[in-house]
């Protein structure tokens, strides 16, 4: 977080404005005739960000219902019953990020403890299969409480570790890579990291959570030139209030970062969902292009 003004924290200052496209083509070797769907690829209003425009076009075409999960997710579901080889969903969105206060200071160990986070936000200090870490893990991150003034630090401290832990390297683990087993080959990519982050601050009674979003890569974006973006996935843990931070690049929020969803772990916020009558998909191409509008 940057410093505060006016006894105020800020995790940014000013706003972009920000055009995002995310299309995935799904093709299949032979026909599919049923097929059930679940998207979870548009932001929503929340502080930090308002949604300005979005759209979600399928093809072939079929209604589409929008609802807000228990997260507070958007998802659209969709059911196909006319027999396709391809899926293509495409959502357009124009989205403006900017600085969000934080009002709350942060808490004490002792202030944390006595908060009844436990019974407040008990699934978001619960393992699951992704997040479970290992005894090993477990008293590293116990080290690292020791060694911080409070919840707040020691969450930036794990954070941190995770960084320079784990090497980021593309296509190394896939969906299904727990916690354990991205620290075990010592690599991943931002599901693994913030699945290690997730972990290790629960293990130490810190509630946190898994969020996913996009993430333009450029810190200086020049406006009205479209770059390739990321689907991008990173942490928030609650100490008086949801803090955020990114422990892929071991940094604050910026305001290139864009939530589309949050949970547990990866697989409360899969951009994509559901099942189908057919054979086995052949090709998943995900393109996401982000464009700063302002």
């Amino acid at each position: 977080m940057t410093a505060g003004v006016n006894g105020v924290d800020l995790e940014a200052t000013g706003f972009w404005r920000l055009a995002i496209t995310h299309k995935t083509v799904l093709t299949y070797p032979d026909t599919v005739t049923t097929s059930y769907n679940e998207v979870r690829i548009q932001p929503v209003d929340e502080p930090g960000q308002t949604v300005l425009s979005s759209r979600l076009d399928l093809d072939p075409y079929e209604g589409i219902q929008v609802y807000t999960d228990y997260f507070g997710t958007r998802v659209s579901a969709f059911d196909l019953h006319r027999p396709h080889r391809q899926l293509t969903f495409t959502a357009n969105t124009t989205v403006e990020t900017f600085a969000r206060a934080l009002t709350a200071a942060p808490m004490s160990w002792a202030d944390l403890s006595g908060s009844e986070c436990e019974d407040r936000f008990e699934e978001y200090l619960t393992e699951t299969e992704l997040t479970t870490v290992n005894e090993e893990l477990t008293t590293i991150a116990a080290e690292l409480r020791e060694g911080s003034d409070g919840p707040s630090a020691a969450g930036k401290a794990i954070c941190d570790w995770v960084n320079r832990t784990l090497t980021y390297e593309t296509g190394s683990t896939g969906i299904h890579t727990s916690a354990i087993e991205a620290y075990d080959d010592r690599r991943g990519v931002c599901q693994d990291f913030s699945h290690l982050a997730i972990g290790m601050l629960r293990s130490i009674g810190v509630p946190a959570r898994y969020v996913s979003g996009y993430l333009h890569p450029e810190a200086a974006a020049e406006i009205g030139r479209t770059v390739t973006g990321e689907s991008h996935a990173w942490v928030e843990w609650f100490d008086g209030e949801w803090r955020r931070y990114d422990p892929t690049h071991a940094a604050p929020i910026t305001l290139g970062h864009v939530v589309a969803g949050r949970g547990r772990d990866y697989r409360d916020t899969p951009p994509v969902r559901g099942v189908y009558a057919g054979p086995e998909a052949i090709g998943n191409d995900v393109v996401v292009q982000v464009t700063r509008l302002r």
